[in-house]
């Protein structure tokens, strides 16, 4: 009995210091963020035809705490993930530390895929049809608050459906998942991303192609990469 509650406050000690090390490195990166938010402001508006207005001097307060916010949650997101693996890495074998590490990396750089396609694909495909849709009927009129709120809107799904491969391959070394699976439910997965895509585009069926079209590719991606993983598995269990 002594053994399993000095396990499990072994076990609680580490989580807190691996919760306070993600912690200190996202106050981190917001404070970086923070001091730098006009020159990222800058860069992310220098494309508009119009100037962004303010309702009220909380606004600019709520421009710098969201652009600081996002920013350092990105940059956390693969420190989270390698606190993750420290935390685990006990319990794992030899194989199973390589193989789980791997993954960080990938992690990150579909993170950062998928806000690049959502912003430099997506969001002013979006943007440039809603406009059209006002041309010679409404005085365009945009305040900061509600055009970050509707990139973030845009961009966000991205984020998560780009890191797809990676977690379809990571259930599969996990025994989870398995390529058969997924393609029994290609159809059912297939329904699931298209009308994912036209919730999130507007009504017309360029946008919804530009769209569909990756998260398909994606898809398909993920269940050659879940093949991979899976072939190996079962040649170190013939091994074995």
């Amino acid at each position: 009995m002594d053994n399993i509650e000095m396990n499990l406050i072994d076990h609680l000690s580490e989580l807190r210091k691996r919760l306070l090390i993600v912690l200190g490195s996202f106050i981190l990166l917001f404070i970086l963020s923070f001091i730098y938010v006009q020159d990222i402001y800058s860069l992310l508006i220098q494309d508009l035809p119009m100037k962004l207005a303010i309702l009220g001097p909380s606004d600019i307060l709520w421009v710098y705490f969201m652009l600081a916010g996002i920013i350092a949650i990105a940059g956390t997101i693969p420190i989270t993930a390698h606190q993750t693996w420290l935390f685990v890495r006990p319990a794992l074998n030899v194989k199973e530390r390589k193989v789980t590490l791997a993954y960080i990396p990938a992690l990150f750089l579909l993170f950062i895929a998928g806000i690049s396609f959502g912003y430099f694909v997506i969001f002013p495909t979006v943007f440039n049809f809603l406009l059209s849709l006002s041309e010679n009927m409404f005085m365009t009129f945009f305040t900061t608050e509600k055009y970050f709120q509707f990139m973030i809107h845009i961009i966000l799904p991205f984020d998560f459906l780009f890191e797809l491969p990676v977690i379809i391959m990571f259930l599969t070394s996990l025994g989870v998942l398995n390529p058969y699976r997924l393609q029994k439910a290609r159809k059912y997965s297939y329904f699931a991303l298209i009308l994912t895509a036209v919730l999130i585009t507007p009504p017309d069926f360029v946008s919804d192609v530009i769209v569909v079209i990756p998260l398909l590719f994606l898809y398909e991606c993920s269940v050659l990469l879940s093949k991979v993983v899976y072939r190996r598995k079962q040649k170190l269990v013939l091994t074995v």
